[in-house]
């Protein structure tokens, strides 16, 4: 990915637990044309001969180790927030509201609240039902704003039918926007110069500290985004544009989606359909950046739960990671 390097390397993230994958694979692929050519020339490799294998080595699988990544942002944050306590005598405090019990919105407020837990905020959990009005949910989320213990509010997207979510993220007050979703906060990110929004997107936000902390460049890049969400789409197509990348935002009504992710540098999907991206989609030297979560049946049976009966559900990303992943 830097000018003038070797050639780039197929990086693909998952947001379901990542582990590295250094192309060994493809190592021992690399290893063994490398004894067909000593084995068929009964000589050392010529210059071409090496630097081809040099050059497919060079270009052997990676992936983007998510979890390396969030233990060191885990630390940074701790030390930060034992400096505010010694400093300060207070700590961040963040309210998560989640309205009703949809599986992946759940997940992702336990995965939220563990983490608060883990770098020591201030945390406040506010579960309401399905069932409850916009007034009522209006009502609640200015109660926060009024809590000088919260710094940080959280609403878990998307709220249940009946409900108009703009309304619910106006009653935000901008200071404890920690979403990024108020429109003060969006304008501000989307406008070149000026004031920096006081809080971005948090999953767009993830995908690019992915890039930064694994020194991918996006100036100069194709980007497809494949999803316009207010969650997610269209905040990383701004933060994308922001860093000097082409940027292509796909969406349902986009003919040929397949093709423009073959001509893309870096994807990121958001689209919300399980294993929606193919292998044959990505271009060598590619960057895929996968945040779907997907609840689907279980048709594999090794997919076991801790008491060892077969798991009826399993959470799927939006690309097919074996496909990719042989890219």
């Amino acid at each position: 990915t830097r000018p003038g390097g070797p050639p780039p390397e197929l990086v693909v993230v998952m947001s379901k637990s990542v582990n590295v994958f250094l192309g060994v694979a493809v190592g021992c692929v690399v290893g063994a044309v490398t004894m067909a050519t000593l084995q068929r020339s009964k000589q050392a490799p010529n210059v071409e001969e090496v630097a081809e294998v040099e050059a497919a080595f060079d270009r052997r699988e990676k992936l983007i180790d998510g979890k390396v990544v969030s233990k060191t942002i885990t630390d940074e944050l701790k030390a930060k927030v034992e400096d505010m306590r010694a400093d300060h005598d207070c700590v961040p405090g963040l309210a998560v509201v989640l309205v009703g019990e949809r599986p992946d919105s759940a997940q992702y407020v336990r995965m939220k609240k563990e983490k608060v837990a883990e770098i020591g905020f201030h945390s406040v959990d506010l579960n309401l039902p399905d069932t409850i009005s916009q007034e009522e949910l209006i009502a609640e989320v200015k109660k926060l704003n009024a809590d000088p213990m919260i710094h940080g509010i959280l609403v878990q997207l998307p709220l249940p039918e009946g409900i108009d979510t703009n309304e619910v993220l106006k009653a935000i007050a901008v200071e404890k926007d920690a979403d990024g979703f108020h429109a003060l906060n969006v304008g501000n990110m989307w406008l070149s110069g000026g004031d920096p929004p006081l809080a971005v997107a948090c999953t767009p936000a993830g995908c690019i500290e992915l890039l930064q902390r694994y020194d991918i460049t996006v100036s100069g890049k194709n980007c497809v985004v494949l999803g316009r969400s207010n969650i997610v789409g269209m905040p990383i197509c701004a933060l994308l544009q922001s860093m000097n990348g082409t940027v292509t935002c796909c969406h349902s009504r986009t003919k040929d989606t397949a093709e423009k992710c073959r001509n893309a540098d870096i994807i990121i999907a958001a689209v919300g359909k399980a294993e929606y991206v193919r292998g044959d989609w990505i271009k060598p030297g590619a960057v895929v950046i996968d945040v779907g979560i997907n609840r689907v049946e279980n048709k594999d049976p090794k997919e076991k739960t801790k008491s060892g009966k077969m798991k009826k559900y399993v959470m799927k990303g939006d690309v097919n990671f074996d496909e990719v992943r042989s890219r």
